[in-house]
């Protein structure tokens, strides 16, 4: 008996918002592989799903600004990825950005202060080449910069962790209502045998980077990260006519968009001096998906 209250003692608890969420869900699947953890998840399922459920993790449904009702335990750490993410989607509505990025992670940030833990938080690179572009984009570089204060002020441990077009199994692709993520969309597209609608001029780049390695540094960060920045970034870069074109899509090009950008590959080496390497490309994605369809 003494051998058990010592076990649960040692316990850690994780706490994961958003996850529900397609990058949660493969972040949770991680922590939970470690039976030392107790990992819970805080989820609205705005755009998470209970399809995502983790067999050993304790979802909680509710919104990050009612946090403390919801997880009334201390966590020994908290991923912060529970907030709105699509920008050109966020110019229409500004209202639930404020609500979900804004009001929500003032909350999470509150409830860090009091439980002392440390906090890794997910930003967005967007933070470094248009954050006046979109409400998302505003609210996430805000908020970035609201953890480094947040730390400074209050003497509090935290990393945050920028992603770079995240893709890989269990992405949405929900193209009619603007959720979907580009990487999925063209994958059923492709499937289907439909062509690929792309905002002009198509040209724009991405440094799109498989789940896998975002989730290996997100962990990584969590252990060994300090009150820094790290980019989760795959040195790969393509424009998005160039991953139809992978695909083998017919393309349809529609108008450009306010919030259409060229992104690059960022510096990884901070991330890298933690143990992080890049282990999967797009170009290898697409092949698996291809031969798939193929069998």
């Amino acid at each position: 008996m003494l051998y058990l209250i010592t076990y649960m003692e040692d316990k850690k608890i994780i706490l994961v918002t958003g996850g529900a969420g397609f990058i949660g869900s493969h972040l949770i699947e991680q922590l939970v592989k470690d039976k030392n953890n107790k990992v819970i998840s805080l989820d609205n399922y705005f755009t998470g799903s209970k399809d995502n459920h983790i067999a050993g993790a304790e979802y909680r449904e509710g919104h990050t600004k009612d946090i403390e009702k919801h997880v009334q335990e201390t966590p020994d750490i908290i991923y912060h990825l529970g907030e709105y993410s699509r920008i050109a989607r966020s110019i229409n509505e500004p209202d639930v950005v404020f609500d979900l990025n804004m009001a929500g992670t003032f909350w999470v940030l509150e409830y860090w202060k009091k439980k002392k833990c440390k906090l890794v938080y997910a930003g967005s690179s967007t933070k470094f080449r248009d954050a006046d572009k979109s409400p998302y984009s505003w609210a996430k570089a805000s908020n970035s910069e609201l953890v480094s204060n947040y730390g400074k002020w209050f003497d509090l441990p935290y990393s945050i962790a920028y992603f770079y077009n995240v893709y890989g199994p269990g992405e949405r692709a929900d193209w009619k209502n603007g959720y979907g993520t580009v990487i999925e969309t063209f994958k059923q597209k492709y499937l289907a045998g439909l062509p690929c609608e792309v905002n002009a001029p198509g040209t724009q780049t991405r440094a799109f980077t498989h789940v896998d390695d975002t989730i290996d540094g997100l962990i990584l960060i969590g252990e060994k990260g300090g009150p820094n920045e790290y980019a989760i970034c795959a040195k790969e870069v393509y424009s998005l006519l160039d991953v139809v074109k992978m695909f083998g899509c017919e393309v349809i090009m529609k108008p450009q968009t306010k919030t259409s950008r060229s992104f690059g590959a960022d510096d990884t080496s901070k991330l890298e001096a933690l143990g992080w390497r890049q282990r999967r490309t797009l170009e290898e994605y697409i092949k698996s998906i291809k031969k798939q369809k193929s069998v």
